[in-house]
C-alpha cells in the first residue's frame, strides 16, 4: 500500500510543478490554490509512504516521478523540446525509479 500512496504522491508532485507555470509568480488565484493543495497533498503522502519505506528510497522515487512527469508533460502540455537526449534520460531515470522499487527493503521500525 505505502507503493501505491507513494506513486500518487508523486503524481501530486507532477500536479504541482507543472502547476507553477500556471499561476504566473502565485498572482492568479486559482492556479495557485489549486497548486499549493497540490503541494501539502504530495507532502503529504510522502509522509505517509515513508512510515513504510526507507526515507532515501521514498524520497528518490518521489522525486524520480515528479521530474519524470513534469518532463513529459511539460512536452505535450508546454510544447517543450524533444530530442534523443532527453529521451534516453527520461529512460534512464524511469528504470532507476523501477529499480528503488524492486530493490527496496521495508524500513526498520522507529524506536523512541
Amino acid at each position: 500500500m505505502a507503493w501505491i500512496i507513494l506513486i500518487v504522491a508523486g503524481l501530486f508532485e507532477t500536479a504541482w510543478a507543472i502547476g507553477l507555470k500556471y499561476t504566473h509568480g502565485f498572482t492568479r488565484p486559482w492556479p495557485s490554490a489549486l497548486t499549493i493543495a497540490a503541494i501539502v497533498i504530495s507532502m503529504y503522502l510522502l509522509e505517509i509512504a515513508a512510515r513504510t519505506l526507507p526515507i532515501g528510497t521514498a524520497y528518490a522515487v518521489w522525486v524520480g516521478i515528479g521530474a519524470a512527469g513534469t518532463a513529459i508533460l511539460g512536452v505535450w502540455l508546454l510544447n517543450e523540446p524533444v530530442n534523443v537526449g532527453r529521451v534516453a534520460f527520461l529512460v534512464l531515470m524511469i528504470v532507476s525509479i523501477v529499480g528503488l522499487k524492486l530493490t527496496a527493503q521495508p524500513a526498520p521500525a522507529a524506536s523512541m
